[in-house]
């Protein structure tokens, strides 16, 4: 009898310590999110991200908007970053994407001359969102011939996008970066969208003037470059932003709205 209420209280403590011990957690969806970013890209493109900020931190963010000083009146350009929605400002013309139709708001008696607002309002959000944009659905990386410059040479990552990407889903990317700190020193591009213009021959900009904000590394200018033979030449025009803002939050889908005196793009 004693051995039966012996063997009986072994047990109820086994089972009581089974009760008691801890399931394993299962992993949270924000860990799932940051596994599944971290697998999707090429080991050098995370080491490019993680050297201006983090994918993470910019897949949280909702909107940018920043101003491009120019001589003839500023331009602010303001993005919603999941819709990607868009507005583009300046002293002659405004162009917004609504989400779904581009629109074109001319502010003067004179024609529009500038290119087509299909392509011109995300340009230079696309130019400044470098080099997270290149995380964008839809897009193809391989390993790209270094670019040599003044004596230094820079690994290149080529995007490629796939063909129900864009509006443009020829272009051609090329990253460029520091082989040490992983920072984006240049980009390499096509253009595709204006005519007359070899489409397969890569323009170049440089960016070597970061600034952190809210914790990720934006750009405070970016210098076009002449280029010949797919590679970069001598120093053209610089672009200079200024009132950078990239938050959590997004801007309302009215600011996008078409205003009534506008016109859609066809």
């Amino acid at each position: 009898m004693r051995n039966y209420i012996c063997i009986t209280l072994l047990l109820v403590v086994f089972t009581a310590c089974k009760q008691t011990t801890k399931p394993e957690e299962p992993v949270s969806s924000s860990e799932e999110k940051t596994i599944v970013l971290t697998k999707k890209y090429p080991k050098d493109l995370q080491n490019i991200f993680n050297a201006h900020g983090g994918i993470e931190a910019w897949k949280s963010m909702k909107s940018l908007a920043f101003t491009i000083e120019k001589p003839n009146g500023d331009e602010i350009i303001s993005t919603n970053l999941n819709s990607r929605e868009a507005l583009l400002e300046n002293p002659k013309t405004t162009i917004g994407f609504d989400g779904k139709k581009v629109w074109l708001l001319n502010k003067t008696s004179e024609k529009y001359k500038g290119s087509d607002p299909k392509y011109v309002y995300n340009l230079m959000f696309y130019f400044y969102a470098m080099p997270f944009v290149l995380s964008d659905d839809g897009i193809n990386y391989a390993n790209a011939e270094p670019l040599i410059f003044e004596g230094k040479t820079y690994p290149g990552i080529e995007i490629t996008y796939n063909n129900d990407v864009g509006a443009t889903p020829q272009d051609r990317y090329v990253l460029y970066y520091n082989s040490e700190t992983y920072q984006m020193e240049w980009l390499g591009y096509t253009v595709s969208f204006i005519e007359g213009i070899d489409k397969k021959e890569l323009h170049f900009r440089r960016y070597n003037d970061w600034k952190k904000v809210n914790g990720l590394m934006l750009p405070q200018s970016i210098t076009g470059y002449a280029f010949k033979d797919d590679k970069p030449t001598e120093a053209k025009q610089t672009n200079v932003f200024k009132n950078i803002i990239i938050t959590e939050k997004a801007f309302d889908s009215s600011k996008f709205s078409k205003p009534k005196n506008a016109k859609f793009i066809d």
